[in-house]
């Protein structure tokens, strides 16, 4: 089997879990993605304003949680995590779609709205859909 290869590390602002809003549109700060030097040729394409989609590892999630309470709301109906953007899950991949603000060719690349901890590894980034030139 083979095993996922983190890409970089994601810088926010954010240090404490309860520091993260629940949704990057819910007050999410910018952060900074750092690309690690062995992948900076796979950010050729890449733009200021074009929006991505960043997969990350969600390195202090709960991986043994398989139930939860949408939206932390105790008053809620207990519900399957894989129902719900818990960030607590047994494979705990983040899911964050943002806008790139500015981008340098060493692999720092600021984005906006990123509700992650400090120090979160970087899966992937993929374009979101009919953002991109050639499509």
């Amino acid at each position: 089997m083979e095993s996922i290869h983190f890409i970089g590390t994601i810088h926010t602002p954010l240090k404490q879990i309860g520091d993260c809003p629940l949704q990057e549109s819910e007050g999410a700060p910018a952060g900074i993605v750092r690309i690690h030097e062995k992948y900076l040729q796979a950010i050729s394409g890449l733009t200021r304003g074009s929006k991505v989609i960043l997969l990350t590892w969600l390195h202090q999630s709960d991986r043994n949680t398989l139930t939860t309470k949408p939206r932390n709301n105790p008053n809620a109906k207990t519900t399957g995590v894989f129902a719900t953007r818990s960030p607590d899950r047994p494979n705990p991949i983040g899911l964050h779609e943002a806008e790139i603000l500015s981008i340098s060719p060493n692999g720092e690349i600021i984005v906006s709205n990123l509700e992650v901890l400090d120090g979160t590894p970087l899966i992937d980034i993929k374009p979101v859909l009919g953002m991109r030139n050639d499509e």
